[in-house]
């Protein structure tokens, strides 16, 4: 038989309130308290709380045909919104908003050549 060892029963050593109960302790329980069935003898007028479940299988109830009969249908959940992305800095965001960017970008950066090869010859004959 092992001794009790009152650091092996909490992390750290720690019991917190550490109650030793004894067997006339317990017994006057049911008579300060009372039990289901009785009510306190000490106390007046004093019933033990009732458990408010009698059967505690909660899931076996709820997942029941008599319950899962009666119960709603379950609502679809909405969808999520997806983050909002600046059209200004995403080009599918402007894309969705305006399908002619695609084509107006291309065009500024083939114009942007054009007009950068006119104004180096422009500034080759100035230099001249």
């Amino acid at each position: 038989m092992h001794a009790l060892n009152l650091l092996q029963l909490a992390p750290g050593g720690h019991v917190g309130r550490f109650i030793v109960w004894t067997a006339d302790a317990f017994k006057a329980l049911d008579s300060v308290f009372g039990t289901g069935r009785k009510k306190s003898s000490e106390k007046a007028g004093y019933n033990l709380p009732q458990a408010p479940m009698l059967n505690a299988d909660l899931a076996r109830i709820i997942n029941s045909n008599e319950v899962q009969s009666a119960v709603r249908v379950a609502k679809p959940l909405p969808r999520k919104q997806g983050a909002h992305k600046n059209p200004l800095n995403n080009l599918n965001a402007l894309l969705k908003l305006n399908p002619y960017a695609q084509t107006f970008k291309r065009n500024e950066t083939l114009f942007a050549d054009v007009r950068r090869k006119a104004r180096a010859a422009k500034v080759a004959a100035a230099r001249k």
